[in-house]
């Protein structure tokens, strides 16, 4: 029987048990939104996100590391090997994130006791900071607290104040104190140096110079040793050079790096500071191609920055090859030409002044450079007399040039309706106000008249007859001792004019630091030098540049970018043959001159005349070729300027050029030399231009011949020449 108390406690059960599951339901509802929110909350993580957290990772964990990949080769167009890449063993060091000081300076310890180190590249400042370290209290003491309470009240920051105090002690550190390190502690000193020379997780190397087999092996046995955590021995390579030859270029060391002034671009392109870098010519301008590709590895680090595993994920790869376009065995036979003749010269009266001499070569119809060749004089250690390989002024180095512009004068002349083909003007003496008379060479007899022709004038070497196409180029007509004057926009037709062949321009060679000669030396505009100008006797010009202006008459007018560099091809496996090619140097036209292909014919016969005519300046020097060829000589006037001696000092000289192409009916190779301050004596002037461009030739055409007999393919048969009477030079 049911009393109304039991009732109640029913009731009061019922409705307990009914809120008991209201409120579980409601934290079961609360703990599903919960773990509903965690659940999109991670997918949102993960799918949305995800990527992006990947990428970051990899930018915190993937790490370019310099691992000695080597640089690409330099071979010769016939694949003989210029530089190389000598395989050296070294022994490296790679600080972790978390790596202290007092654990690198314990290596260093060690590794000194297993290696020699020369510490001759300890610096001041290194032996004062490791006195410091080794010396704290004494060192500190150095500095007073009155003196460290006078910086600690400046107005600077605790950088700066830290600074003042440092400086202050290495300045009171003793010679004699700085001496009591001993040879071991130098050597110790040494290493560390080159252990903090470098970023965490890259490898520096310690020593990569003479590395015994025994200290190599030393170390390499070692390596798991505790004491020597972060070392490792490693195969490093060293750039070797089989040329002499200076546009091959340079590079850095590991020790040198990357270059003070171009660090920035470097490291903008994922370099490491110890990297070896191209730093002159070839090296510096096919840097990417040489380069190579450095591996990748992954450092994946646990809690505490400690690298744990490393992962390669990319090889790399060595730098691709570069295949240029000289034959080093018609290199070093044009440099032996040069030398000997360089140093007859020296050996002869009037010249003091002489000590370099320049001879270039281009395929004139592809811009292929076939020749660099640039030597200097100079003295050794112990005063005797060498020739050194000054390549690289046959880019740098400008002159006067002399009568080898004139081709470019007529072509001037043409082109400005300042003469016509075939005209015929009066060569004499030119008599201009002030008594100066300006005449050629073969004539300066005052009222000898001698009728020429352009191409007679080219043959002869007329001064005179360039004069008046400058003449009639700026308006004005010739008087005796009648002035005349000529506007800037005169100076800019003839300067345009002969741009168009390469002169007073870049040539654009691929090489580094090309100049491009000087427009004359005070910059006057006076009517005397304007007539100058059309002689070659006032702006400069390096020998390239009239190796390019020769290969653009030769080549119908057409003006081809000169390179050095023929294939870049994937690495060699061996070092002997070629990879695949993956890029060809294809020729490159920069421009056509403004002239008719009768005129430019005009001027090559003309420049013919100057080998064959009975009055031609090089007869004497090619009657007896066996091929055809075409030239014109040059000599300039200059004084010497010698600021050592007095900033007023000047010496009268002369410089010698020659240009020429060859065979004349299809040329297939153009040729320049330079022999600057080859005399003192105007009057005796050596014909040592000549006679380089005629044993380059003959040399050219015996190893190219010697070619076809040895590659049956290959068909060269130059036309032959027959021999008339002796001429006059100029």
């Amino acid at each position: 029987m049911n009393t109304p108390q039991k009732r109640r406690v029913s009731l009061a059960k019922a409705k307990l048990k009914s809120h008991t599951v209201f409120r579980m339901n409601i934290l079961f509802f609360s703990i599903f939104l919960l773990f509903s929110v965690l659940i999109l909350r991670l997918g949102y993580l993960q799918i949305v996100k995800g990527e992006d957290f990947t990428r970051a990772l990899a930018r915190t964990e993937e790490v370019p590391v310099n691992t000695s990949v080597p640089r690409g080769r330099i071979f010769d167009s016939e694949g003989r090997v210029q530089v190389d890449n000598n395989p050296v063993n070294a022994i490296t060091y790679t600080a972790m994130q978390t790596t202290k000081r007092e654990e690198m300076m314990r290596v260093a310890e060690k590794l000194a006791s297993l290696i020699e180190k020369d510490p001759k590249k300890v610096t001041l400042r290194d032996k004062q900071d490791f006195y410091i370290s080794l010396h704290t209290e004494e060192a500190t003491a150095k500095v007073t607290e009155e003196e460290r309470l006078e910086i600690a009240n400046k107005d600077i920051q605790e950088k700066e104040k830290q600074r003042e105090i440092d400086a202050l002690i290495r300045e009171r550190i003793t010679d004699e104190e700085l001496a009591s390190l001993t040879d071991q502690q130098l050597e110790v000193l040494a290493i560390y140096r080159e252990m903090t020379s470098g970023y965490a997780l890259s490898p520096q190397i310690i020593k990569n110079e003479g590395v015994t087999d025994e200290e190599f092996a030393r170390v390499s046995e070692r390596l798991t040793d505790p004491d020597l955590k972060g070392v490792n021995t490693i195969t490093d390579w060293k750039r070797v050079k089989t040329s002499d030859l200076t546009i091959l270029g340079n590079t850095t060391t590991p020790e040198q790096g990357l270059p003070a002034d171009k660090i920035d671009y470097y490291l903008a392109r994922d370099y490491s500071r110890n990297d070896r870098v191209g730093i002159s010519f070839l090296e510096e301008e096919y840097e990417e191609v040489l380069q190579g590709q450095k591996s990748i590895v992954k450092n994946v680090t646990d809690g505490r920055g400690r690298v744990v595993e490393t992962v390669t994920v990319d090889e790399g790869e060595p730098g691709k090859d570069v295949v240029l376009t000289i034959d080093s065995e018609i290199q070093n036979a044009m440099e032996d030409i040069v030398e000997k003749k360089l140093l007859e010269l020296k050996a002869g009266p009037n010249s003091q002044l002489v000590k370099d001499a320049y001879l270039v070569m281009m395929d004139p119809r592809t811009g292929e450079i076939i020749s660099l060749v640039g030597k200097q004089l100079d003295r050794d250690e112990n005063g005797k007399r060498i020739v050194r390989d000054y390549s690289f002024g046959t880019i740098t180095a400008a002159y006067p040039t002399g009568s080898v512009v004139k081709g470019a004068t007529v072509l001037a002349g043409y082109s400005n309706d300042a003469i016509a083909m075939g005209q015929t003007m009066i060569d004499e003496p030119m008599l201009l106000p002030g008594g100066l008379m300006k005449a050629s060479l073969f004539n300066r007899t005052i009222g000898n008249r001698v009728a020429v022709n352009d191409q007679t004038a080219l043959e002869r070497s007329s001064n005179v007859y360039m004069f008046k196409i400058a003449l009639a180029i700026s308006g004005n007509a010739y008087e005796r001792y009648r002035g005349f004057s000529v506007t800037q926009d005169d100076w800019d037709t003839m300067r345009n004019s002969f741009a168009e062949f390469g002169l007073g321009v870049r040539t654009g060679i691929d090489l580094p630091n090309e100049g491009k000669g000087v427009t004359g030396r005070f910059l006057r505009t006076e009517p005397g030098t304007f007539l100058d100008f059309a002689i070659g006797q006032y702006d400069t010009y390096t020998p390239l540049q009239l190796l390019q202006y020769v290969s653009t008459i030769a080549n119908d007018g057409y003006r081809m970018q000169p390179h050095v560099v023929k294939e870049i091809r994937q690495p060699s496996s061996d070092g002997k043959t070629l990879g695949a090619v993956e890029t060809v140097v294809e020729p490159k036209i920069l421009n056509r001159i403004n002239n008719s292909q009768a005129e430019i014919d005009r001027v090559k016969q003309g420049m013919r005349q100057v080998y064959t005519g009975s009055n031609g300046t090089a007869r004497k020097y090619f009657n007896d070729l066996k091929y055809t060829a075409a030239g014109k000589t040059g000599t300039a006037e200059i004084n010497y300027y010698d600021d050592k001696e007095s900033p007023f000092y000047t010496k009268a000289s002369v410089n010698t050029t020659h240009v020429g192409f060859a065979p004349f009916e299809n040329p297939e190779v153009a040729y320049a030399v330079v022999i600057p301050y080859i005399t003192t004596d105007p009057r005796h002037v050596p014909p040592a231009s000549n006679e380089i461009a005629r044993a380059a030739l003959d040399k050219y055409y015996e190893l190219k011949n010697k070619e076809v007999n040895e590659s049956p393919s290959v068909i060269k048969s130059p036309a032959t020449d027959t021999a008339v009477e002796e001429g006059e030079e100029n």
